[in-house]
């Protein structure tokens, strides 16, 4: 088995380590830095539990490897607090009560934070489409829209929104 040095910084602190060049993303996150946000749900990109921000873009983590973060910075969910502030995104989860069971509730907040990177002011269709990677059993989505609008009003008022480390570095 061939094995990596790897130096990777998430949430804006630089982690080394040697992996398997098999190593799922998903997993060296979890179970090698115990950043347990990231959530393993199919293993086939299909669900978007996984979702992270790799370079600023919503990626699923669960059909990465490890080794191809290498020199990335990366944000999970833990990440998007910044000095004991959430971060509108997960403001608007809370407030307009976007969540269930919650399992798929990480990676749509970060798929919606990537959403608003490219698009500040997108309509209901385009945040429809703009999650449409990630799958919710519970919702029924109309809350996590809603929840994505209001992110996007108070990322857009005159208040700075803190950004997490690495978003939107290309």
């Amino acid at each position: 088995m061939s094995k990596h040095a790897i130096s990777v910084s998430i949430n804006g602190t630089t982690y080394e380590d040697i992996v398997d060049s098999r190593t799922l993303l998903v997993h060296w996150i979890r179970d090698g830095l115990h950043l347990t946000g990231t959530h393993v749900g199919c293993d086939t990109t299909s669900c978007g539990a996984c979702t992270i921000l790799v370079d600023g873009k919503a990626t699923k983590s669960c059909t990465m490897f490890a080794v191809q973060a290498n020199g990335r910075q990366i944000v999970t969910v833990e990440g998007l607090e910044q000095d004991d502030r959430l971060h509108p995104m997960q403001e608007g989860f809370h407030e307009k009560h976007a969540l269930q069971c919650g399992y798929c509730t990480p990676g749509m907040m970060l798929a919606g934070v990537a959403l608003l990177q490219r698009n500040p002011h997108p309509s209901e269709q385009e945040i429809r489409e703009g999650i449409s990677g990630n799958l919710c059993r519970c919702t029924g989505y109309v809350n996590i829209v809603r929840a994505i609008q209001y992110a996007a009003e108070k990322m857009s008022a005159s208040e700075p929104v803190p950004v997490p480390a690495g978003e939107g570095d290309d």
